[in-house]
């Protein structure tokens, strides 16, 4: 089983204007709403290539119902620990000339609500895949993904860690499967600008820490795979419109993910992901699986 963990869904509220005015009544020409949170981005990609997984996390409110639904009309089973106080949070995407967003802040997570989370993963058993995904709410310890890794039986599971910075670097010392930062990533972790001729020695130190796969990606350069049979693989972009910007990283996760889980190829598994990542640019929302497959035969 693939399990996937979101700390703070979301519904992503899309709205689309000609213009944006600051100060004064704004009228939309076109309006979506999305189910969001990275973790359950890669839920969502995992089901439309038939992987089956579990969404696990926090709810909370009327907005978490609608998240759970939606999950459920897909085909996803969820697992969420239902807060009683606050509401899953809403985000507003604004895609004028320019694009904005305005992030919520999602309700509060105690302590007694993270330890029923630990608890939940309890059911976490050897050869189980595990996707933490994204950043930690303020009301949670900075440790939390360290404290979920040392609860389930890592040396068994299958881990894989998108995340930024110190969060991503206390979770490789439990040799996490996967890791995918992206150029701007790498700077921040190593402190400075990361050159392209430095790619490379950089992953490598982050494979020497633990990881036994990353994967860089590179915007318009496509991507690229370090892998733990000592090869190097490469993925590229299509020149389409790009027409959504959230979520094309979680879609990569998804496919490498379900592209591995089939063949044990990394290199067929880096082209899977490279196509999920591509549709869901080139889609309004999350990509669908005959959009991914299109692509694929075409990478």
């Amino acid at each position: 089983m693939v399990y996937t963990l979101t700390l703070n869904p979301s519904i992503d509220y899309v709205v689309r204007l000609d213009e944006f005015v600051s100060g004064i009544t704004n009228r939309t020409t076109g309006e979506e709403y999305y189910i969001g949170g990275k973790g359950i981005n890669v839920s969502c990609i995992l089901a439309e290539l038939g992987l089956p997984n579990t969404a696990i996390g926090f709810t909370a409110g009327f907005t978490g119902e609608i998240i759970e639904k939606e999950l459920t009309d897909r085909g996803i089973r969820s697992d969420f620990i239902r807060l009683k106080e606050g509401i899953s949070r809403i985000n507003i995407k604004i895609k004028a000339e320019t694009e904005s967003e305005i992030n919520g802040q999602g309700p509060h997570i105690g302590e007694d609500d993270f330890e029923r989370l630990l608890r939940k993963t309890d059911e976490v058993r050897a050869d189980d895949t595990v996707v933490l995904a994204g950043s930690i709410p303020n009301t949670v310890s900075a440790d939390a993904y360290e404290r979920i890794l040392r609860r389930i039986p890592w040396p068994d599971v299958r881990i894989v860690v998108d995340a930024t910075k110190q969060l991503l670097l206390g979770c490789l010392a439990f040799r996490p499967f996967l890791i995918k930062p992206n150029r701007q990533e790498l700077s921040e972790i190593f402190g400075r600008e990361v050159t392209d001729r430095e790619i490379e020695p950089c992953a490598r130190e982050l494979m020497a820490r633990g990881a036994r796969n990353v994967i860089v990606s590179l915007g318009g350069d496509g991507a690229v795979l370090f892998a733990e049979d000592g090869g190097v693989y490469h993925a590229g972009v299509l020149k389409e419109r790009v027409l959504n910007t959230v979520g094309s990283g979680d879609s990569m996760v998804a496919g490498f993910l379900a592209g591995f889980e089939q063949t044990g190829d990394y290199g067929y598994a880096l082209r899977l992901g490279a196509a999920c990542g591509n549709a869901t640019a080139f889609s309004p929302g999350l990509a669908k699986r005959e959009k991914i497959y299109e692509i694929l035969e075409r990478l």
